[in-house]
């Protein structure tokens, strides 16, 4: 299980990409567009180094959405290995079985 203040920090930063995403996607297209002027691009630029560090998608790390383990976690179950494990086990997974040879 992973820390609660580790969860809770992922949580913070999800919640802020959420606000600022509409916000940077437009500053994004100005800062990218070169059809516009060097400066109005450079403004937009500044702005989008003005907004809070945790809003971009790039600060977010999976997690599993039962223990908050970071590592080897399946995106499209969104859980660890060891929760799939232990769900695949307990039946709870549909069209899972445990291979046996």
């Amino acid at each position: 299980m992973a820390k609660k203040s580790m969860i809770e920090r992922e949580k913070k930063r999800q919640a802020l990409v959420d606000k600022y995403a509409t916000k940077r996607a437009a500053l994004k297209e100005i800062a990218n567009n070169e059809d516009l002027p060097m400066e109005e691009r450079f403004k937009a630029r500044l702005k989008l180094a003005k907004l809070p560090r945790n809003s971009s998608a790039t600060r977010l790390h999976n997690r599993c959405q039962l223990t908050g383990r970071p590592h080897a976690y399946y995106r499209k179950l969104k859980v660890s290995r060891i929760m799939l494990r232990e769900l695949g086990s307990k039946g709870e997974i549909p069209g899972m079985v445990k291979s046996s040879w």
